[in-house]
This record gives structure tokens, C-alpha cells and sequence, in this order.
């Protein structure tokens, strides 16, 4: 008779011995560290950054996308990521990883609807996401408040205020972390009811506005807006050149292509999944221009109906290496799609029912073997006005964001460690908010760049769009 052998286990070291190797941390990076920002000499050129960015992007989109960037140094931030990424990579880092969202700017955080159909707010946006650096989604996160306060014109004590509230809200939320059990981080959500919580009348009539919205920001919501009947069918109505109907792009040939790249997409859904999928046929496809710093990069919409004429819109956007790849070695995954699909789920507190990821293989989409990522066009999603926010709202977002972040962080990393380095004081918060004031001043004069960028010819805008 053989022997009975035990389960093998993985054994860790106890909480309290992470808190305190995260603290011991300080002694090689302290926390004052974290201040430091790249000067405006002896880095890369930002504007040369975006250019060899736009030498793999549509050529007729780029101008949008530079015009879009052109609008405000906020629009020129959120389009910045690779520009901050190579200055991140210039700052100090305790040596403690996680998943990155790695574009963390307060407009990548919004509402989106569960499975469970509830309204939950967390990170919403993943294309660069890899393991890194915790510190650098916080002062991604961190610099966006601070040039949105600017932007917003508030006092600069009271921006101050709004970044280190974030910072703070993040610091207490992974201590809440490092005292909880895997589970219970992994099920928290900061659902639309906690995005009410404090509010006066205004503010909740306005808030009560906004979760109608995104309620009804659905597959049938799109099917209204986005497409046409033609012949008795339903059809994507073309808007060139932010939406242009596939079959008024390619051959052919290049539909049947797509239909193989959709088949390699359904194959990552679990099968319950696939099945529930295969309930809806497709009935058209279209190019659609999204986003600030995605624009010139493939996205596709899919209209699907199910047999009693029920719409699903699925979105297809191209994954390209993450800006963060060049300082933080090569994904793991030979896939870009599996890198943001991978990130995405490790992050969230609950994601789409529909995600999954493809390489296509053709030329229908312009260029051959390039990587996607699947999901949802429109399911619940909701994004806070931030350009008409005081000082009061935008702290109080500040705060969600920087608990969702936290969270996200907690999912993934050591938040033992992590808490242990960030200790339970203001410490970090003041320094990531100086941090902040000082990429603020660095953005400025980038977007100045920009701008006469612009003004020279090097650079081509079409506005408004």
C-alpha cells in the first residue's frame, strides 16, 4: 500500500515580516526620494517621441491625433504616456512590482457595468499595462490631478490638497489591503453607491445624471446612434473620417480574413462564453476613431444580432508594445492583445464578459499581423466631466481614483510590502504631490514644444474632431 503523502504548500513569510522588508526599503530609497523630476534637459524630445510613434499609425489619422493632444496641456498629457514613461524611468523605485495600468491619468478611471449588471467605477483603460514599478501608476495618477486642477484654474494649495488626498487614499487603501485576506481584495468594488457618498444636492443631481447615462449606454443605445437600415438591414452608418464602413476599405478577400480573425478571438473565451457568443451572427464592421493618444492605431466596432434581431456591439482595438516595455524589459506574452487582456483581469475588480484577444493575419487592416484585444463597445460606461469640476469635486474624485488604483495595485503586488514602505504618514504624500507640481511645469513646456511643433509645419493638426 504507498505511503500517504501530504499536500504540498507554499509557504510565505507572514504579513508583519512583509510589512517590515517594505519598510527597510526606506533605508536604500527613502520616501523624501520621490520628489525628484526629471529636468527639462538631458531627456529624450517629447515631440520626437510622438513622431516615431506616428510612423506605425494611419497617416490620415494622425493629424487628428495631434489636434486632439493641441487642444489643452491636459489633452497634450493624456497623450503623453511614452513621454512620461521614458521620465519615469529617470526617478527613484523602491524595487516593489505590480501590474501596471501604466496610463493611470484620472480620465482612464470611470463607470462600467459588472455582470452582475451593477455599476461599478475602477480603471477602465489597460494598452500599456505590464508589472512594474507601483510608483509609477501613482504618479501617473498624481501629475494628471495636478494639471487638471490647472486646467480647472483652482488655488495652487488647493491642487496640492486634491494630489495628496489621491496619494493618501491609495497609501490607506493598500494598508486596508495588507490587513485583509486575498479573497476580500479581490471581490472589493467601489460600486456606484460609494461614487455618491458625500455628496450635497447639486452634486447628486449631477451624479444621478451621469449614472442615467452611462445606464443607458448600451448595444441598443448604439444601435440608434451608429447605424442605418439599408435594404431592410441594420448597418454602421459611415462618418469619415471618424467611422468608415470596412467594405468601403478593403476587398474581398479582407472580409473573409476578418472572419478567421474573429474565429482565433471566440477561441480565448471560455466555452460558456463562445456560447453564449455564438447566439449572435455579424452583420457589419466598421474603423472608429477613439480617444486621444489611441488615434491613428486600428480599432474596429462589430455589429452582432442575435435571431429576434437583439444587438451586441463589440469593440476590437490594436495592442501595440506597451510604452513601458522599452525601461521594463519585453512582456512575457508574444501577443500584445494577451498582455492588455492578462493586465486588465489581473487588475479590475470585475471585467467584460466578452474580453478576449487576436492576431489578425492579412492585410485587410492595412498592415500584416497585427495584435487586438476584444470587448464590449458600450456596456454601462460612464466618464466624470472632470474640465468642470471645483475643488471640492475633484478631491473627492481624487480620492476614487486613488482607491481604485489601490486596489488594483492590491490585486497583484505584495500590498504588505508595499504598505510597509509607504508607512502610515504624509511623508509620500507631499512627496508624489511635489512630484506632481514639478511634472506639471514639465508637461507645460512639452506642450509648448508641441505647440510650436505645430506652428512650424513639423507637425500637421486637424482640429476639432
Amino acid at each position: 500500500m504507498p505511503e500517504a503523502t501530504a499536500t504540498p504548500t507554499i509557504q510565505q513569510a507572514s504579513s508583519d515580516a512583509r510589512h517590515n522588508a517594505g519598510m527597510a526599503r526606506r533605508r536604500t530609497v527613502s520616501l523624501d526620494s520621490h520628489a525628484t523630476c526629471p529636468p527639462q534637459t538631458d531627456r529624450p524630445d517629447p515631440v520626437e517621441i510622438l513622431l516615431q510613434q506616428d510612423t506605425t499609425r494611419l497617416p490620415y489619422l494622425i493629424p487628428i491625433r495631434h489636434g486632439r493632444m493641441s487642444a489643452t496641456a491636459f489633452t497634450f498629457y493624456r497623450g503623453g504616456a511614452a513621454i512620461m514613461a521614458a521620465d519615469l524611468s529617470m526617478t527613484p523605485t523602491a524595487g516593489l512590482q505590480t501590474q501596471l495600468c501604466g496610463d493611470a491619468h484620472l480620465s482612464n478611471f470611470g463607470l462600467f457595468k459588472g455582470p452582475d449588471r451593477r455599476l461599478v467605477f475602477d480603471l477602465n483603460d489597460f494598452d500599456e499595462t505590464l508589472p512594474g514599478p507601483f510608483e509609477w501608476d501613482v504618479k501617473r495618477l498624481a501629475a494628471s490631478l495636478t494639471i487638471a486642477g490647472r486646467h480647472n484654474d483652482l488655488p495652487a494649495k488647493e491642487i496640492s490638497k486634491v494630489t495628496r488626498s489621491a496619494v493618501k487614499t491609495y497609501r490607506e487603501t493598500m494598508a486596508k489591503a495588507a490587513e485583509s485576506n486575498p479573497l476580500q481584495v479581490h471581490y472589493f468594488r467601489l460600486k456606484v453607491e460609494d461614487y455618491r457618498d458625500g455628496l450635497d444636492k447639486q452634486q447628486r443631481k449631477r451624479q444621478d445624471k451621469l449614472t442615467k447615462k452611462a445606464h443607458a449606454k448600451n448595444s441598443l443605445r448604439a444601435l440608434k446612434k451608429l447605424t442605418e437600415v439599408v435594404d431592410g438591414r441594420s448597418a454602421i452608418k459611415s462618418d469619415p473620417p471618424l467611422i468608415t464602413r470596412m467594405d468601403e476599405m478593403i476587398e474581398r478577400n479582407g472580409i473573409d480574413e476578418l472572419a478567421r480573425f474573429y474565429q482565433e478571438y471566440r477561441s480565448t473565451l471560455p466555452r460558456y462564453r463562445q456560447v453564449l457568443l455564438d447566439q449572435y451572427g455579424v452583420v457589419d464592421i466598421a474603423h472608429k476613431v477613439v480617444g486621444v493618444g489611441s488615434v491613428g492605431t486600428r480599432c474596429l466596432i462589430l455589429l452582432l444580432e442575435s435571431s429576434n434581431g437583439s444587438p451586441l456591439f463589440l469593440q476590437f482595438k490594436e495592442a501595440r508594445a506597451s510604452v513601458l516595455e522599452p525601461y521594463l524589459g519585453a512582456s512575457e506574452f508574444e501577443l500584445a492583445g494577451q498582455r492588455v487582456v492578462v493586465g486588465q483581469r489581473l487588475m479590475q475588480s470585475t471585467s467584460d464578459i466578452f474580453l478576449g484577444w487576436a492576431r489578425h493575419r492579412g492585410t485587410a487592416t492595412g498592415v500584416e499581423d497585427v495584435d487586438f484585444y476584444f470587448r464590449q463597445l458600450w456596456d454601462g460606461k460612464g466618464s466624470a466631466e472632470v474640465d468642470s469640476m471645483n475643488a471640492k469635486e475633484l478631491k473627492r474624485y481624487a480620492r476614487l481614483c486613488g482607491g481604485a488604483l489601490g486596489l488594483a495595485h492590491a490585486r497583484s503586488g505584495d500590498a504588505a510590502m508595499i504598505s510597509g514602505y509607504l508607512g502610515d504618514d504624509s511623508t509620500f504624500d507631499h512627496a508624489i504631490a511635489a512630484f506632481a507640481d514639478s511634472y506639471a511645469d514639465l508637461n507645460d513646456h512639452d506642450y509648448d514644444l508641441h505647440q510650436q511643433a505645430i506652428r512650424s509645419g513639423k507637425i500637421h493638426v486637424v482640429k476639432d474632431i
